[in-house]
């Protein structure tokens, strides 16, 4: 399986040979109506054109990893693209940051806040406060692109800043799927053969018009002259969700969805196929099955024929209005039905963590997705992200994974409470602790034992008896 990776973490240079044989190939085969000189002088005009708006980024990063928080260094880019100071970057470059640290191309330091992030699309907006008006780059339209085009990537690969590269677009609509770990379900990526390597993610695409058509963020590992960036046209729509609320709203049906060609040879059969249906969603509620073909939204057309089609259908439901009733055509075999289904709000199953020092053990909110997918008849708790070896909650037997939907039966109904019992327990000193607690689709209870007593682990039903 083919492995992506997302760029994480000074002078000014180019990619000098790989100008050469572009220029070369023009000059050689005639190609073209603009001169080298030509050429050289778009590259330049490009590439001053977004350079003073380029920004190197440090954010300080919370990593939980085996029941502790850690703060690490790490680098990125990302550019200005408003004079009153609004930077974009990539969501896995500045998300879950304690700070972030940004340095401008005339290398004045400032610290930026984060407006907010969207895991989906790996966006984030960051705000600078400047003094005065920044410089700012312009954004173009990443649908005009064509394969063949040039492209520069701008960034500090290596935290080198400043850095740009040439090259052309290799495929303006390529599909990543879910294989492969790379985000963007409700996108497809623009393939560059511009150098793109650690620390350029959130930097920018730029066309030789000097327009940022698409924001550097993932490359294939192990492989040369391969880089994907988000196209322009899907980023604006998440940048300007973000100024605005903060974050992203979208529709949810719980639905999975897959290619046309995966279930039939006849090309004149159209829809998206339902691959599965999450559990407790609205599409279940609606009696939509895992196989039927999805043809018409509010009677509007669906059609994914191949891999790279699902992302259109996925942003059509994502962008219909939460909490109101959709009409879905669907085929069942020979039969056409349309049932109705009420859109929830999609959230990501990514949520935020906390670090319990006493216990040595870290938990995670528990979001609505994770609570779907352990099948919880509410959305309480909290999840065990992680447990430190030998410490307390580790020794009495909590592991990662369990869903502690109890503590001492109070029931845990956000990580902010679960925080402030937790604190109350270390303040007076407990010894004790009961835990109930869900692994995998059993129940049981934990006892925290705060003096180092050997692991104790009760089953519920043996409790239940027992009382």
């Amino acid at each position: 399986m083919k492995a992506f990776v997302y760029e994480r973490p000074t002078e000014c240079h180019c990619d000098w040979p790989r100008l050469c044989l572009i220029l070369l190939f023009l000059l050689l085969h005639g190609c073209g109506t603009i001169p080298m000189s030509g050429v050289q002088e778009k590259v330049l005009s490009a590439k001053n054109a977004v350079e003073p708006a380029l920004v190197h980024i440090r954010p300080v990063k919370e990593v939980f990893a085996q029941g502790q928080r850690h703060e690490v260094l790490a680098v990125g880019s990302g550019f200005i693209f408003s004079p009153d100071g609004y930077v974009v970057t990539n969501e896995h470059v500045a998300g879950e940051s304690s700070q972030v640290l940004c340095v401008l191309s005339d290398n004045t330091e400032m610290e930026a806040k984060v407006v907010g992030t969207d895991p989906d699309t790996d966006i984030a907006v960051l705000k600078l406060e400047p003094g005065g008006a920044l410089s700012s780059v312009k954004l173009g339209k990443s649908s005009a692109l064509e394969s063949g085009q040039m492209v520069l990537a701008m960034g500090s690969p290596h935290g080198l800043a400043r850095s740009v590269s040439l090259g052309i677009v290799s495929v303006t609509n390529r599909y990543l799927g879910d294989s492969t770990g790379a985000v963007g379900q409700y996108n497809n990526w623009i393939q560059t053969d511009a150098a793109i390597n650690r620390g350029n993610s959130g930097g920018p695409l730029v066309n030789l018009e000097g327009e940022v058509v698409g924001i550097n963020t993932l490359t294939l590992m192990g492989a040369e002259n391969l880089g994907f960036a988000i196209p322009m046209d899907s980023a604006r729509e998440v940048i300007d969700a973000i100024i605005k609320d903060g974050r992203v709203r979208r529709s949810s049906l719980g639905l999975r969805l897959q290619e046309m060609k995966a279930k039939t040879d006849n090309p004149s059969l159209q829809g998206v196929v339902i691959a599965d249906v999450v559990p407790l969603s609205s599409g279940q509620e609606a009696d939509i099955r895992p196989g039927d073909v999805l043809t018409a939204v509010n009677g509007k057309p669906v059609n994914a024929r191949f891999e790279e089609d699902l992302s259109s259908v996925r942003k059509t439901i994502a962008d219909l209005p939460v909490g109101e009733k959709t009409v879905l055509t669907l085929l069942r075999g020979d039969e056409q039905l349309e049932v109705a289904a009420v859109t929830e709000e999609q959230f990501s199953s990514k949520g935020m963590q906390a670090e319990f020092l006493e216990w040595g053990f870290t938990v995670a909110e528990l979001t609505p997705e994770l609570a779907r997918r352990a099948q919880l008849a509410g959305k309480t708790g909290v999840l065990v992200s992680g447990c430190l070896p030998g410490a307390v909650a580790s020794v009495s037997g909590l592991t990662p994974g369990d869903i502690i939907l109890e503590l001492d039966k109070t029931a845990i109904v956000s990580l902010s409470q679960f925080s402030q019992l937790y604190a109350a327990c270390v303040e007076q000193k407990k010894d004790l602790v009961m835990l109930f607690v869900q692994r995998g689709a059993l129940t049981r209870y934990v006892l925290i034992n705060s003096k180092g007593i050997s692991e104790t682990t009760i089953d519920k039903e043996i409790l239940e008896h027992a009382e």
